[in-house]
């Protein structure tokens, strides 16, 4: 079963994504929403660790709005994540059988 699992809280203030990335499969997809897209930036002490997952399998994705309404730049985002739009939160939802919120 595929799970879409969305992060909402700063890499930098919790440790929900560390928790995410240890239970996600490559099965799975990643949505970073809220404050979780600033674990989108490249360059950062985060980065790798994305990266390593998107290497293995799991997609991830970041919702632009929520970038955008934080000031911070899409260029910055790692390569390999796709920004999406409302549109397409509401597609990643229909195409996964479940939906894991980390908070």
């Amino acid at each position: 079963m595929a799970t879409l699992h969305t992060v909402n809280k700063s890499p930098f203030e919790r440790n929900s994504l560390d928790t995410c990335l240890s239970l996600c499969n490559t099965d799975g997809s990643i949505l970073l929403i809220e404050d979780g897209v600033v674990a989108a930036l490249s360059n950062t002490s985060v980065s790798e660790r994305l990266i390593s997952a998107i290497k293995s399998g799991i997609r991830v994705y970041a919702l632009g709005e929520d970038l955008r309404a934080r000031g911070l730049p899409a260029d910055r985002v790692i390569d390999q994540i796709t920004l999406v739009d409302y549109s397409g939160f509401v597609k990643l939802v229909t195409e996964n059988d479940r939906i894991q919120n980390w908070l």
